[in-house]
Protein backbone atom coordinates (compact mmCIF):
# COMPACT_ATOMS: atom_id res chain seq x y z
CA UNK A 1 0.00 0.00 0.00
CA UNK A 2 1.17 3.48 -1.01
CA UNK A 3 2.11 6.02 1.92
CA UNK A 4 0.67 8.78 2.66
CA UNK A 5 2.32 11.77 4.58
CA UNK A 6 1.93 14.92 2.77
CA UNK A 7 -1.61 16.89 2.45
CA UNK A 8 -1.89 16.67 -1.66
CA UNK A 9 -4.01 15.41 -4.59
CA UNK A 10 -2.26 11.81 -5.70
CA UNK A 11 -3.28 9.80 -8.91
CA UNK A 12 -2.76 6.18 -8.95
CA UNK A 13 -2.78 3.59 -11.37
CA UNK A 14 -4.81 0.39 -10.82
CA UNK A 15 -4.72 -2.67 -12.36
CA UNK A 16 -8.16 -3.52 -13.65
CA UNK A 17 -9.88 -7.17 -12.69
CA UNK A 18 -10.60 -8.11 -16.11
CA UNK A 19 -7.27 -9.69 -17.89
CA UNK A 20 -9.32 -10.71 -21.42
CA UNK A 21 -8.14 -13.66 -22.97
CA UNK A 22 -6.87 -13.33 -27.37
CA UNK A 23 -7.19 -15.77 -29.59
CA UNK A 24 -4.09 -17.39 -30.94
CA UNK A 25 -2.99 -17.95 -34.26
CA UNK A 26 -4.64 -21.02 -36.28
CA UNK A 27 -2.40 -20.96 -39.52
CA UNK A 28 1.03 -21.86 -38.87
CA UNK A 29 2.61 -24.18 -41.24
CA UNK A 30 5.73 -26.29 -40.89
CA UNK A 31 7.26 -27.82 -44.08
CA UNK A 32 10.34 -30.40 -44.16
CA UNK A 33 11.56 -31.62 -47.77
CA UNK A 34 13.90 -30.99 -49.82
CA UNK A 35 15.73 -27.16 -51.40
CA UNK A 36 17.89 -25.68 -53.47
CA UNK A 37 20.07 -23.87 -50.92
CA UNK A 38 19.71 -22.51 -47.27
CA UNK A 39 20.24 -23.61 -44.09
CA UNK A 40 19.88 -27.72 -42.89
CA UNK A 41 18.12 -28.64 -40.05
CA UNK A 42 17.15 -25.30 -39.04
CA UNK A 43 13.09 -24.12 -38.92
CA UNK A 44 13.25 -20.71 -40.92
CA UNK A 45 10.53 -18.44 -41.02
CA UNK A 46 9.67 -17.28 -44.33
CA UNK A 47 6.28 -14.93 -44.89
CA UNK A 48 6.05 -14.97 -48.32
CA UNK A 49 7.27 -17.07 -52.10
CA UNK A 50 10.30 -14.21 -52.21
CA UNK A 51 11.38 -15.14 -48.85
CA UNK A 52 11.26 -18.38 -49.70
CA UNK A 53 12.99 -17.81 -52.95
CA UNK A 54 15.47 -15.68 -51.26
CA UNK A 55 16.54 -18.40 -48.78
CA UNK A 56 16.40 -22.03 -50.48
CA UNK A 57 16.40 -21.09 -54.15
CA UNK A 58 13.14 -22.09 -56.55
CA UNK A 59 11.84 -25.06 -57.88
CA UNK A 60 13.92 -28.46 -58.63
CA UNK A 61 13.07 -31.50 -60.46
CA UNK A 62 11.41 -34.31 -58.85
CA UNK A 63 11.10 -32.59 -55.75
CA UNK A 64 8.07 -31.58 -53.99
CA UNK A 65 8.76 -28.54 -50.92
CA UNK A 66 9.24 -25.80 -53.45
CA UNK A 67 5.63 -26.81 -54.68
CA UNK A 68 4.13 -27.41 -51.36
CA UNK A 69 5.10 -23.82 -50.24
CA UNK A 70 3.64 -21.95 -53.41
CA UNK A 71 0.45 -23.64 -53.10
CA UNK A 72 0.79 -23.25 -49.45
CA UNK A 73 0.97 -19.15 -49.91
CA UNK A 74 -0.80 -19.23 -53.29
CA UNK A 75 -4.09 -20.79 -51.85
CA UNK A 76 -4.05 -18.38 -48.58
CA UNK A 77 -1.00 -19.11 -46.32
CA UNK A 78 0.33 -16.27 -44.37
CA UNK A 79 3.18 -17.81 -42.20
CA UNK A 80 5.33 -20.92 -42.02
CA UNK A 81 8.40 -22.69 -40.95
CA UNK A 82 10.75 -24.55 -43.47
CA UNK A 83 13.39 -26.91 -42.71
CA UNK A 84 15.58 -28.42 -45.44
CA UNK A 85 16.67 -31.93 -44.68
CA UNK A 86 18.79 -33.87 -46.74
CA UNK A 87 22.59 -32.92 -48.17
CA UNK A 88 24.84 -33.64 -51.05
CA UNK A 89 25.83 -37.57 -51.68
CA UNK A 90 28.65 -38.24 -49.22
CA UNK A 91 31.94 -39.44 -51.30
CA UNK A 92 30.84 -38.84 -54.40
CA UNK A 93 33.21 -38.97 -56.94
CA UNK A 94 33.85 -35.46 -59.28
CA UNK A 95 33.39 -35.56 -62.60
CA UNK A 96 36.30 -36.23 -65.35
CA UNK A 97 38.41 -33.04 -65.94
CA UNK A 98 35.99 -30.45 -63.43
CA UNK A 99 37.52 -27.94 -61.37
CA UNK A 100 37.76 -27.39 -57.85
CA UNK A 101 35.11 -26.67 -56.21
CA UNK A 102 36.54 -24.76 -53.71
CA UNK A 103 36.10 -20.36 -53.76
CA UNK A 104 38.27 -18.60 -56.07
CA UNK A 105 40.06 -15.38 -54.57
CA UNK A 106 39.43 -11.96 -56.41
CA UNK A 107 41.10 -8.63 -54.62
CA UNK A 108 40.13 -9.92 -50.92
CA UNK A 109 36.79 -11.27 -51.86
CA UNK A 110 36.20 -15.13 -52.08
CA UNK A 111 34.16 -16.00 -55.13
CA UNK A 112 32.39 -19.21 -55.35
CA UNK A 113 29.65 -21.00 -57.31
CA UNK A 114 26.23 -21.90 -56.07
CA UNK A 115 25.01 -25.63 -55.49
CA UNK A 116 24.16 -26.39 -59.39
CA UNK A 117 24.51 -23.33 -60.83
CA UNK A 118 26.66 -25.91 -63.63
CA UNK A 119 30.43 -26.50 -63.95
CA UNK A 120 30.36 -23.78 -67.10
CA UNK A 121 30.74 -20.51 -64.95
CA UNK A 122 33.10 -17.92 -65.38
CA UNK A 123 33.53 -14.24 -63.53
CA UNK A 124 35.72 -11.91 -65.19
CA UNK A 125 36.29 -8.23 -63.23
CA UNK A 126 36.46 -5.60 -65.26
CA UNK A 127 37.21 -1.61 -65.36
CA UNK A 128 34.05 0.70 -63.87
CA UNK A 129 32.63 2.78 -66.29
CA UNK A 130 33.36 6.38 -66.25
CA UNK A 131 36.98 7.85 -67.49
CA UNK A 132 37.98 8.60 -64.07
CA UNK A 133 36.10 5.84 -61.70
CA UNK A 134 36.97 5.84 -57.77
CA UNK A 135 39.74 3.55 -56.62
CA UNK A 136 36.97 1.45 -54.74
CA UNK A 137 34.52 0.38 -57.89
CA UNK A 138 34.71 -2.20 -60.38
CA UNK A 139 32.66 -4.46 -62.31
CA UNK A 140 32.17 -7.87 -61.81
CA UNK A 141 30.82 -10.21 -64.93
CA UNK A 142 29.17 -12.90 -64.46
CA UNK A 143 29.04 -15.55 -67.83
CA UNK A 144 26.89 -18.83 -68.08
CA UNK A 145 28.05 -20.41 -71.27
CA UNK A 146 30.01 -17.58 -72.68
CA UNK A 147 27.28 -15.47 -72.10
CA UNK A 148 27.03 -12.50 -69.77
CA UNK A 149 23.87 -13.44 -66.97
CA UNK A 150 24.61 -11.39 -64.13
CA UNK A 151 26.64 -8.00 -63.86
CA UNK A 152 27.55 -5.96 -60.64
CA UNK A 153 28.90 -2.22 -60.46
CA UNK A 154 30.27 -3.00 -57.14
CA UNK A 155 32.54 -1.62 -54.72
CA UNK A 156 35.21 -2.98 -52.04
CA UNK A 157 33.86 -0.57 -49.44
CA UNK A 158 31.76 -1.96 -46.89
CA UNK A 159 30.13 1.37 -45.87
CA UNK A 160 28.42 1.80 -49.41
CA UNK A 161 25.14 0.33 -51.15
CA UNK A 162 27.47 -1.08 -53.99
CA UNK A 163 29.52 -3.53 -51.68
CA UNK A 164 29.81 -6.33 -53.33
CA UNK A 165 29.18 -8.86 -51.01
CA UNK A 166 26.02 -7.05 -50.13
CA UNK A 167 25.21 -6.89 -53.83
CA UNK A 168 25.68 -10.84 -54.92
CA UNK A 169 23.55 -11.79 -51.65
CA UNK A 170 20.74 -12.57 -53.79
CA UNK A 171 22.58 -13.95 -56.86
CA UNK A 172 21.28 -17.36 -57.91
CA UNK A 173 24.60 -18.45 -59.58
CA UNK A 174 27.84 -16.75 -57.11
CA UNK A 175 28.13 -16.93 -53.74
CA UNK A 176 30.36 -13.82 -52.26
CA UNK A 177 32.28 -13.84 -48.95
CA UNK A 178 35.12 -11.64 -47.42
CA UNK A 179 38.94 -13.07 -47.83
CA UNK A 180 40.14 -13.25 -44.26
CA UNK A 181 43.18 -11.18 -42.85
CA UNK A 182 42.57 -9.54 -46.57
CA UNK A 183 41.87 -5.84 -47.10
CA UNK A 184 39.32 -5.68 -50.13
CA UNK A 185 41.01 -4.15 -53.41
CA UNK A 186 39.73 -3.61 -56.61
CA UNK A 187 41.14 -6.06 -58.16
CA UNK A 188 42.95 -6.97 -61.73
CA UNK A 189 41.36 -7.35 -64.47
CA UNK A 190 40.60 -11.42 -64.87
CA UNK A 191 38.52 -14.08 -66.03
CA UNK A 192 38.44 -17.49 -63.60
CA UNK A 193 36.13 -20.10 -63.91
CA UNK A 194 34.04 -21.88 -61.39
CA UNK A 195 32.74 -24.85 -60.57
CA UNK A 196 29.78 -25.94 -58.42
CA UNK A 197 28.37 -28.54 -56.67
CA UNK A 198 25.71 -30.79 -57.70
CA UNK A 199 22.03 -29.54 -56.50
CA UNK A 200 20.68 -31.44 -53.84
CA UNK A 201 18.13 -32.68 -56.01
CA UNK A 202 20.82 -34.30 -58.28
CA UNK A 203 22.66 -35.75 -55.35
CA UNK A 204 21.42 -36.02 -52.33
CA UNK A 205 22.53 -38.25 -49.95
CA UNK A 206 20.58 -41.20 -49.58
CA UNK A 207 17.93 -41.18 -46.62
CA UNK A 208 16.73 -43.24 -44.21
CA UNK A 209 13.49 -42.02 -42.00
CA UNK A 210 15.98 -40.69 -39.29
CA UNK A 211 16.82 -37.41 -41.23
CA UNK A 212 13.09 -36.87 -41.47
CA UNK A 213 12.47 -37.40 -37.57
CA UNK A 214 15.32 -35.90 -36.63
CA UNK A 215 16.58 -35.55 -33.22
CA UNK A 216 15.13 -33.09 -30.41
CA UNK A 217 18.01 -32.22 -28.52
CA UNK A 218 19.95 -31.56 -31.63
CA UNK A 219 16.98 -29.16 -32.73
CA UNK A 220 17.31 -31.59 -36.33
CA UNK A 221 14.44 -32.74 -38.41
CA UNK A 222 10.63 -31.81 -37.85
CA UNK A 223 11.55 -32.60 -33.94
CA UNK A 224 13.21 -29.30 -33.96
CA UNK A 225 10.01 -28.14 -34.64
CA UNK A 226 9.30 -28.49 -30.57
CA UNK A 227 10.34 -25.21 -29.91
CA UNK A 228 7.98 -23.29 -32.14
CA UNK A 229 4.83 -22.96 -30.07
CA UNK A 230 3.04 -21.32 -33.16
CA UNK A 231 2.89 -24.10 -35.40
CA UNK A 232 -0.38 -25.54 -36.20
CA UNK A 233 -0.07 -28.12 -39.33
CA UNK A 234 3.30 -30.13 -40.09
CA UNK A 235 3.35 -31.41 -43.38
CA UNK A 236 6.36 -33.28 -45.18
CA UNK A 237 5.97 -33.48 -48.89
CA UNK A 238 9.26 -34.61 -50.07
CA UNK A 239 8.92 -38.24 -48.12
CA UNK A 240 6.82 -38.89 -51.37
CA UNK A 241 9.70 -38.30 -53.53
CA UNK A 242 12.65 -39.60 -51.25
CA UNK A 243 9.68 -42.89 -52.04
CA UNK A 244 9.80 -42.36 -55.64
CA UNK A 245 13.75 -42.19 -55.66
CA UNK A 246 13.61 -45.40 -54.20
CA UNK A 247 15.41 -44.00 -50.87
CA UNK A 248 12.41 -45.05 -48.63
CA UNK A 249 10.32 -47.89 -49.31
CA UNK A 250 6.71 -47.90 -47.92
CA UNK A 251 7.71 -49.29 -44.16
CA UNK A 252 9.94 -46.20 -44.24
CA UNK A 253 7.13 -44.26 -45.23
CA UNK A 254 4.49 -45.62 -42.98
CA UNK A 255 7.68 -45.10 -40.10
CA UNK A 256 8.28 -41.67 -40.92
CA UNK A 257 4.45 -40.45 -40.94
CA UNK A 258 4.09 -42.10 -37.59
CA UNK A 259 6.43 -40.30 -36.20
CA UNK A 260 5.09 -36.96 -37.30
CA UNK A 261 1.56 -38.27 -36.25
CA UNK A 262 3.56 -39.08 -32.62
CA UNK A 263 5.24 -35.38 -32.43
CA UNK A 264 1.80 -33.66 -33.23
CA UNK A 265 -0.13 -35.57 -30.60
CA UNK A 266 2.77 -34.78 -27.89
CA UNK A 267 2.54 -30.95 -28.89
CA UNK A 268 -0.87 -31.05 -29.10
CA UNK A 269 -1.41 -27.82 -30.55
CA UNK A 270 -1.02 -29.21 -33.81
CA UNK A 271 -2.20 -31.47 -36.92
CA UNK A 272 -0.52 -33.62 -39.59
CA UNK A 273 -1.47 -33.41 -42.92
CA UNK A 274 -0.34 -36.33 -45.02
CA UNK A 275 -0.42 -37.42 -48.38
CA UNK A 276 -1.08 -40.70 -50.17
CA UNK A 277 2.09 -42.84 -51.72
CA UNK A 278 1.47 -41.82 -55.92
CA UNK A 279 -0.17 -43.44 -58.37
CA UNK A 280 -2.78 -45.59 -56.11
CA UNK A 281 -6.43 -46.02 -57.15
CA UNK A 282 -9.37 -46.07 -54.38
CA UNK A 283 -9.70 -49.84 -53.60
CA UNK A 284 -5.29 -49.68 -53.46
CA UNK A 285 -5.98 -46.04 -51.11
CA UNK A 286 -8.50 -47.82 -49.48
CA UNK A 287 -5.95 -51.21 -48.54
CA UNK A 288 -3.10 -48.92 -47.56
CA UNK A 289 -5.24 -46.94 -45.28
CA UNK A 290 -6.93 -49.89 -43.49
CA UNK A 291 -3.97 -52.57 -43.63
CA UNK A 292 -1.06 -51.39 -44.52
CA UNK A 293 -0.88 -48.06 -42.47
CA UNK A 294 -4.05 -48.34 -39.72
CA UNK A 295 -3.22 -44.87 -38.22
CA UNK A 296 -5.83 -43.94 -35.76
CA UNK A 297 -5.35 -40.18 -34.31
CA UNK A 298 -7.61 -37.39 -33.54
CA UNK A 299 -4.35 -35.28 -34.40
CA UNK A 300 -4.28 -36.56 -38.62
CA UNK A 301 -5.72 -36.16 -41.84
CA UNK A 302 -4.49 -37.61 -45.17
CA UNK A 303 -5.54 -36.23 -48.46
CA UNK A 304 -6.20 -37.89 -51.86
CA UNK A 305 -5.16 -37.84 -54.93
CA UNK A 306 -2.57 -36.05 -56.23
CA UNK A 307 -2.57 -32.70 -57.56
CA UNK A 308 -0.89 -31.70 -61.55
CA UNK A 309 -0.03 -28.33 -61.49
CA UNK A 310 2.17 -26.24 -63.47
CA UNK A 311 6.42 -26.70 -62.97
CA UNK A 312 8.42 -23.87 -63.88
CA UNK A 313 11.41 -26.44 -63.60
CA UNK A 314 10.48 -28.49 -66.31
CA UNK A 315 7.90 -26.09 -68.22
CA UNK A 316 5.47 -28.86 -68.13
CA UNK A 317 2.54 -30.04 -65.73
CA UNK A 318 3.58 -32.65 -63.20
CA UNK A 319 2.20 -34.39 -60.26
CA UNK A 320 2.60 -33.08 -56.29
CA UNK A 321 1.68 -34.53 -53.45
CA UNK A 322 -1.78 -32.32 -52.11
CA UNK A 323 -0.67 -31.75 -48.37
CA UNK A 324 0.90 -28.00 -49.37
CA UNK A 325 -2.14 -26.79 -50.92
CA UNK A 326 -4.58 -27.98 -48.50
CA UNK A 327 -2.33 -26.49 -45.96
CA UNK A 328 -2.98 -22.85 -47.63
CA UNK A 329 -6.70 -23.80 -48.07
CA UNK A 330 -6.84 -24.28 -44.36
CA UNK A 331 -5.33 -20.95 -43.82
CA UNK A 332 -7.77 -19.02 -46.04
CA UNK A 333 -10.59 -20.96 -44.51
CA UNK A 334 -9.46 -19.44 -41.02
CA UNK A 335 -9.33 -15.95 -41.97
CA UNK A 336 -12.48 -15.97 -44.43
CA UNK A 337 -15.04 -17.91 -41.75
CA UNK A 338 -13.01 -18.70 -38.75
CA UNK A 339 -11.25 -22.34 -37.70
CA UNK A 340 -14.21 -23.70 -36.52
CA UNK A 341 -15.48 -24.01 -40.26
CA UNK A 342 -14.94 -27.01 -41.77
CA UNK A 343 -12.01 -26.55 -44.80
CA UNK A 344 -13.70 -28.10 -47.02
CA UNK A 345 -15.66 -27.13 -50.36
CA UNK A 346 -13.38 -24.88 -51.02
CA UNK A 347 -11.43 -24.51 -54.72
CA UNK A 348 -7.71 -25.50 -54.23
CA UNK A 349 -6.01 -22.81 -56.18
CA UNK A 350 -3.01 -23.64 -58.88
CA UNK A 351 -4.50 -27.06 -59.29
CA UNK A 352 -4.46 -27.38 -62.88
CA UNK A 353 -5.81 -31.49 -62.92
CA UNK A 354 -6.00 -34.39 -60.44
CA UNK A 355 -3.93 -37.52 -61.09
CA UNK A 356 -7.47 -39.71 -60.76
CA UNK A 357 -10.68 -38.18 -61.04
CA UNK A 358 -12.53 -39.79 -58.81
CA UNK A 359 -16.51 -40.64 -58.85
CA UNK A 360 -18.92 -40.96 -56.03
CA UNK A 361 -19.20 -44.25 -55.89
CA UNK A 362 -15.08 -44.26 -55.07
CA UNK A 363 -15.41 -41.55 -52.58
CA UNK A 364 -17.80 -44.01 -50.49
CA UNK A 365 -15.31 -46.51 -49.99
CA UNK A 366 -12.57 -43.79 -48.87
CA UNK A 367 -15.15 -40.29 -47.07
CA UNK A 368 -15.83 -43.37 -44.00
CA UNK A 369 -12.53 -44.26 -43.31
CA UNK A 370 -10.71 -40.90 -42.70
CA UNK A 371 -9.45 -40.45 -46.27
CA UNK A 372 -10.30 -36.96 -47.25
CA UNK A 373 -11.02 -36.85 -51.07
CA UNK A 374 -10.23 -33.98 -54.14
CA UNK A 375 -12.76 -33.80 -56.26
CA UNK A 376 -13.26 -31.96 -59.59
CA UNK A 377 -16.65 -31.18 -60.58
CA UNK A 378 -18.05 -29.69 -63.29
CA UNK A 379 -18.03 -25.99 -63.47
CA UNK A 380 -16.61 -25.97 -60.26
CA UNK A 381 -13.03 -26.34 -60.18
CA UNK A 382 -11.33 -28.38 -58.12
CA UNK A 383 -12.30 -28.83 -54.52
CA UNK A 384 -11.87 -30.52 -51.32
CA UNK A 385 -14.62 -32.59 -50.38
CA UNK A 386 -13.43 -34.05 -47.29
CA UNK A 387 -13.32 -32.78 -43.69
CA UNK A 388 -12.23 -35.34 -41.28
CA UNK A 389 -9.07 -36.84 -38.80
CA UNK A 390 -8.35 -40.11 -38.55
CA UNK A 391 -9.50 -41.10 -35.70
CA UNK A 392 -11.93 -43.97 -34.59
CA UNK A 393 -13.47 -41.54 -32.01
CA UNK A 394 -16.69 -40.43 -33.15
CA UNK A 395 -16.39 -37.30 -31.07
CA UNK A 396 -12.63 -36.19 -33.11
CA UNK A 397 -14.48 -37.64 -36.67
CA UNK A 398 -14.30 -33.98 -37.85
CA UNK A 399 -10.91 -31.59 -38.07
CA UNK A 400 -12.62 -28.26 -37.36
CA UNK A 401 -13.64 -29.92 -34.23
CA UNK A 402 -9.52 -30.84 -33.50
CA UNK A 403 -8.59 -27.80 -34.28
CA UNK A 404 -11.14 -25.52 -32.67
CA UNK A 405 -10.42 -27.40 -29.55
CA UNK A 406 -6.42 -26.69 -30.28
CA UNK A 407 -7.61 -22.73 -30.40
CA UNK A 408 -9.45 -23.16 -27.73
CA UNK A 409 -7.02 -24.35 -25.70
CA UNK A 410 -3.74 -22.60 -26.21
CA UNK A 411 -6.11 -19.43 -25.89
CA UNK A 412 -7.17 -20.04 -22.53
CA UNK A 413 -3.44 -21.31 -21.47
CA UNK A 414 -1.58 -18.15 -22.83
CA UNK A 415 -4.57 -16.14 -21.40
CA UNK A 416 -4.57 -17.35 -18.09
CA UNK A 417 -0.78 -16.84 -17.38
CA UNK A 418 -1.18 -14.27 -15.25
CA UNK A 419 -3.53 -16.71 -12.65
CA UNK A 420 0.27 -18.34 -11.76
CA UNK A 421 1.15 -17.55 -7.70
CA UNK A 422 -2.20 -15.26 -7.02
CA UNK A 423 -3.32 -15.62 -3.93
CA UNK A 424 -5.95 -19.04 -4.12
CA UNK A 425 -8.99 -17.76 -3.17
CA UNK A 426 -12.49 -17.11 -4.52
CA UNK A 427 -11.33 -13.79 -5.81
CA UNK A 428 -9.00 -15.61 -8.46
CA UNK A 429 -11.61 -18.27 -8.83
CA UNK A 430 -14.12 -15.64 -9.85
CA UNK A 431 -11.89 -13.56 -11.88
CA UNK A 432 -11.02 -16.98 -13.30
CA UNK A 433 -14.64 -17.57 -14.48
CA UNK A 434 -15.37 -14.21 -15.62
CA UNK A 435 -12.17 -13.62 -17.75
CA UNK A 436 -12.88 -17.52 -20.01
CA UNK A 437 -16.31 -16.77 -19.74
CA UNK A 438 -16.21 -13.29 -21.70
CA UNK A 439 -13.84 -15.57 -24.40
CA UNK A 440 -16.30 -18.43 -25.09
CA UNK A 441 -19.15 -16.30 -24.92
CA UNK A 442 -17.31 -14.17 -27.66
CA UNK A 443 -16.34 -17.31 -29.72
CA UNK A 444 -20.25 -18.07 -29.22
CA UNK A 445 -21.48 -14.79 -31.12
CA UNK A 446 -18.63 -15.39 -34.02
CA UNK A 447 -20.55 -19.37 -34.33
CA UNK A 448 -18.00 -21.57 -33.07
CA UNK A 449 -20.30 -22.80 -30.46
CA UNK A 450 -23.36 -24.80 -30.81
CA UNK A 451 -26.30 -23.52 -28.76
CA UNK A 452 -29.67 -20.99 -28.85
CA UNK A 453 -27.94 -19.36 -25.74
CA UNK A 454 -24.58 -18.98 -24.51
CA UNK A 455 -25.35 -20.94 -21.60
CA UNK A 456 -26.49 -24.16 -24.06
CA UNK A 457 -22.71 -23.32 -25.99
CA UNK A 458 -20.15 -23.86 -22.86
CA UNK A 459 -20.33 -23.72 -19.13
CA UNK A 460 -17.56 -22.86 -16.55
CA UNK A 461 -16.92 -24.39 -13.10
CA UNK A 462 -14.36 -22.80 -10.96
CA UNK A 463 -15.06 -22.90 -7.24
CA UNK A 464 -15.09 -24.93 -4.26
CA UNK A 465 -16.69 -27.52 -5.21
CA UNK A 466 -13.79 -28.78 -7.72
CA UNK A 467 -11.24 -26.75 -5.33
CA UNK A 468 -11.20 -28.23 -2.12
CA UNK A 469 -9.19 -27.50 0.75
CA UNK A 470 -6.85 -30.44 -0.44
CA UNK A 471 -6.09 -28.57 -3.50
CA UNK A 472 -5.69 -25.37 -2.31
CA UNK A 473 -2.77 -27.12 -0.12
CA UNK A 474 -1.35 -28.36 -2.95
CA UNK A 475 -1.21 -25.01 -4.69
CA UNK A 476 -3.66 -26.28 -7.60
CA UNK A 477 -6.70 -24.47 -9.23
CA UNK A 478 -9.21 -26.54 -11.06
CA UNK A 479 -11.10 -24.70 -13.59
CA UNK A 480 -13.46 -27.20 -15.22
CA UNK A 481 -14.73 -26.36 -19.00
CA UNK A 482 -17.32 -27.33 -21.08
CA UNK A 483 -18.25 -26.70 -24.82
CA UNK A 484 -20.72 -27.85 -27.40
CA UNK A 485 -18.26 -27.52 -30.41
CA UNK A 486 -20.13 -27.12 -34.34
CA UNK A 487 -20.04 -29.79 -36.56
CA UNK A 488 -19.76 -29.41 -40.40
CA UNK A 489 -23.27 -30.51 -42.46
CA UNK A 490 -21.57 -33.67 -44.18
CA UNK A 491 -24.57 -34.99 -45.44
CA UNK A 492 -27.42 -32.56 -46.68
CA UNK A 493 -30.42 -34.67 -46.81
CA UNK A 494 -33.99 -33.17 -48.37
CA UNK A 495 -36.82 -35.29 -48.23
CA UNK A 496 -39.73 -34.57 -51.35
CA UNK A 497 -42.68 -36.00 -50.85
CA UNK A 498 -45.71 -35.49 -53.31
CA UNK A 499 -48.43 -34.11 -51.67
CA UNK A 500 -52.26 -33.85 -52.74
CA UNK A 501 -54.35 -30.99 -51.76
CA UNK A 502 -58.05 -32.75 -51.10
CA UNK A 503 -61.02 -30.57 -50.00
CA UNK A 504 -63.67 -32.49 -47.62
CA UNK A 505 -67.20 -31.82 -48.42
CA UNK A 506 -69.30 -31.49 -45.83
CA UNK A 507 -73.26 -31.82 -46.14
CA UNK A 508 -75.28 -29.27 -44.65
Amino acid sequence: MPSYLTPGVYVEEVQSGARPIEGVGTAVAAFVGFAQTGPFHEPTLVTNWDQYVQTFGTFSPDTYLSHAVYGYFANGGGTAYVVRIGGPAQGAEPEAGARPVEPVAIGGFLVAARAGAGTDLSVEVADAEGENPPEDRFRLLVRQSGKVVETYEASTRKSVKGYLVNQARDSKLIEVTEQTGVAPSRPERQSVGLASAPAPNAGVARLDAAEYVGDAAARTGFAGLEAIDEITMVAVPDLMSAYRRGDLDAEGVKTVQLAVISHCEQMGDRVAVLDTPPSMNAQRVRTWRNEDTGFDSRYATVYYPWVKVFDPASGRNTMVPPSGHVAGVWARSDAERGVHKAPANEVIRGAVDLELRLSKGEQDLLNPIGVNCVRAFPGRGIRIWGARTLSSDPAWRYLNVRRLFNYLEESILLGTQWVVFEPNDDRLWSSIRRNVTAFLTEEWRRGALFGRTAEEAFYVKCDRQNNPQESIDLGRVVCEIGVAPVKPAEFVVFRLAQFSDSTSLVDE
